[in-house]
């Protein structure tokens, strides 16, 4: 009596298994984007309706103003709230649905073409610099800080990075394969958190060093 031939069991071909989208590894990042730019929105709603009052009343009292040293009202006065003519606030209310709708469509799956994802990286790269040198100036020259303006500027930090992190990852920039490779190596690390960490530790620090006697 012959013995029965072994089975052997292929392994399953690979090319067959679905994988999910490339953009599906960075729904974190969207989900960043998404929670940031959800608060900047609402800072910037309050700013607008705070402007449009201190533009019919400069005296009005508004909620933020707790002293010289934080006070939305002083930096709303300034020039440098109004750096192209109206309220920086208004550019928030045009901007941040914009990128809302970016990291909802992302979450749910769409893929966007590399030169809009290089677009909104280079706007938002704008933004954040506005969202700092107002915060210099906030800081250096005008000697108030705005609760909301600094809400801003965290949130506007965090989908940077978080957009970063995703051009980055899918190689947009049409990088040099070695050097993506690199890259990659080091935000899978973690790097960009680490940095993004120590920027924040920084501007509290800053705030705290000056403002200490104001916040407590």
């Amino acid at each position: 009596m012959n013995a029965p031939a072994a089975v052997v069991l292929a392994p399953p071909d690979t090319d067959d298994v679905e994988r999910p989208p490339a953009r599906a590894r960075h729904r974190g990042a969207f989900a960043v984007m998404l929670v940031s730019s959800l608060l900047s929105l609402v800072a910037s709603l309050v700013l607008s309706v705070d402007a449009v009052r201190l533009a019919a009343d400069p005296g009005v009292a508004l909620s933020c103003n707790i002293n010289e040293a934080i006070s939305c009202g002083t930096v709303a006065q300034a020039w440098q709230a109004s750096l192209l003519g109206f309220p920086n606030a208004f550019l928030g209310l045009v901007a941040e649905p914009v990128v809302i709708t970016l990291a909802v469509a992302s979450l749910g799956g769409v893929r966007f073409p590399r030169w809009f994802m290089n677009a909104a990286q280079v706007v938002y790269l704008a933004g954040l610099v506005l969202a700092y040198w107002l915060f210099a100036q906030s800081y250096l020259v005008i000697g108030s800080l705005c609760p909301w303006c600094l809400l801003i500027t965290v949130s506007t930090t965090t989908v940077f990075v978080s957009l970063l992190r995703v051009n980055l990852m899918e190689n947009a920039f049409g990088l040099p394969p070695v050097l993506h490779e690199r890259i990659s190596s080091w935000l899978r690390m973690g790097v960009d958190y680490a940095l993004e960490a120590v920027l924040f530790v920084v501007l509290a620090a800053a705030i705290l060093l000056k403002y200490q006697a104001a916040l407590f």
